[in-house]
């Protein structure tokens, strides 16, 4: 609403500088000047068609009785004038100047004027009125939340700028009802995800520990339903821990510690961290790097974390191919990184959502490698965080995630 305000206060201003003979006002005196016009032409008009209205009615003999009575004095006789000024005087003789008819007739023209005025005024005048009408009948259809309406657009003038202004809010503010409706739906979406893994981690700790407590459990049945518990209750800690992380990233609460980074370094030493990891699930890993040192400003600690995500995600779902492969390199002074698994590849319709928060391509398979569900979420966060940009592809050639961020400002363009 307010964008819609300033946007009709900059009109007058807009259309007085560019376009002034299509302005509200211009049109305005445009129709006055037409009122003003046809009014003249009426009244010139009616009087003509009066004077000959009365020409017509006048006695066809009355003219020349004047005359007449003249030329039968004759002009030598000197009481021909004084006998011609007793006679009785003809119609035609007396004065026509009476200031009393004249008064009344330029009053009753004047009236006659202003009623012509009025009426032709507003007639050229009744496209406007219409206009307002539909805005005002648009704006009620609008109050009342009917936001698929529109008012029809009849000028190019401040009234039609409104029409479209009125538009373009409603269509703001169906934008933001479906916006609204969408984020309400997550939420929704989100409790329940949350609810649902959180509850099966602990149904089984709760399940596990009840067994333990069981008397009739020999020790070493209960160290492993002990140590079952423990394990799930491991996986619930890094659910909760991933779910907190989250929320602070996407709503601002992150602060980074920016400092430079060399991140070949920062991935070798990731990689030994892994080291157990690819172990335990058979895996060969690779690492490729173009460059001896890429160095760029980050924060080291939020970096580490997504790419450990990507090298994670990369383990639970590529165990089957037995190898994964992580390249680094440079690209238009950018750092570009690869991580990329041979394993089950991730199906076309899937890929535009695998950054959204739970969103699983498998439900099974999220379960057995006990995925939190918001890794590829964390990660996107982190490296969106740092003015870089992630994405995924699927294909023959395996599942690549490339992360490409920008180089410090000493190393660009060397």
């Amino acid at each position: 609403m307010r964008r819609l305000l300033r946007q009709c206060g900059e009109l007058d201003t807009r259309l007085r500088s560019k376009d002034l003979f299509r302005s509200f006002r211009f049109e305005i005196v445009l129709c006055g000047l037409f009122a003003i016009l046809y009014t003249l032409l009426t009244e010139a008009a009616m009087f003509g068609i009066t004077w000959l209205i009365y020409r017509m009615l006048q006695p066809t003999g009355a003219g020349n009785l004047s005359v007449m009575s003249q030329e039968a004095i004759p002009m030598n006789d000197m009481n021909a004038g004084q006998l011609y000024q007793n006679s009785p005087r003809c119609p035609a003789a007396e004065s026509s100047w009476n200031p009393e008819v004249f008064i009344g007739m330029a009053a009753a023209g004047i009236a006659v004027g202003i009623l012509l005025f009025v009426l032709y005024f507003m007639l050229l005048t009744r496209k406007f009125s219409v206009s307002l009408e539909e805005i005002g009948k648009g704006i009620d259809r609008i109050s009342t939340g009917d936001f698929e309406s529109r008012i029809e657009v009849r000028s190019r003038d401040e009234l039609g700028l409104i029409a479209q202004r009125l538009n373009s809010m409603a269509d703001g503010i169906r934008g933001l009802m479906e916006a609204e409706r969408r984020t309400e739906n997550t939420k929704n979406e989100l409790i329940t995800s949350v609810a649902h893994d959180l509850r099966t981690p602990l149904t089984s700790i709760l399940g596990y520990l009840d067994l333990a407590a069981a008397g009739s459990v020999d020790e070493a049945t209960r160290q492993k339903y002990l140590s079952i518990a423990y394990s799930k209750s491991k996986r619930l800690e890094k659910l909760i821990e991933d779910l907190f992380s989250f929320t602070k990233l996407t709503s601002g609460e992150i602060r980074l510690n920016i400092v430079s980074i060399d991140l070949v370094k920062m991935m070798e030493q990731l990689l030994d961290e892994f080291y157990p990891s690819f172990q335990d699930n058979h895996l060969e890993c690779e690492f490729v790097t173009s460059a001896p040192s890429i160095v760029i400003e980050a924060d080291g600690d939020q970096l580490a974390r997504a790419f450990a995500n990507l090298i994670g995600n990369a383990v639970k779902y590529g165990a089957a191919g037995k190898n994964i492969k992580i390249e680094l390199g440079l690209e238009a002074n950018q750092a570009r990184v690869a991580v990329t698994n041979f394993g089950e590849l991730i199906p076309p319709e899937d890929m535009a959502y695998i950054f959204n928060r739970f969103y699983r391509v498998e439900n099974s398979r999220s379960s057995d490698t006990g995925g939190s569900g918001l890794g590829l979420a964390i990660a996107r966060s982190i490296v969106e965080l740092h003015h870089g940009t992630i994405e995924g592809k699927s294909d023959f050639d395996g599942t690549v995630f490339t992360v490409m961020l920008p180089l410090k400002a000493e190393e660009q363009g060397r």
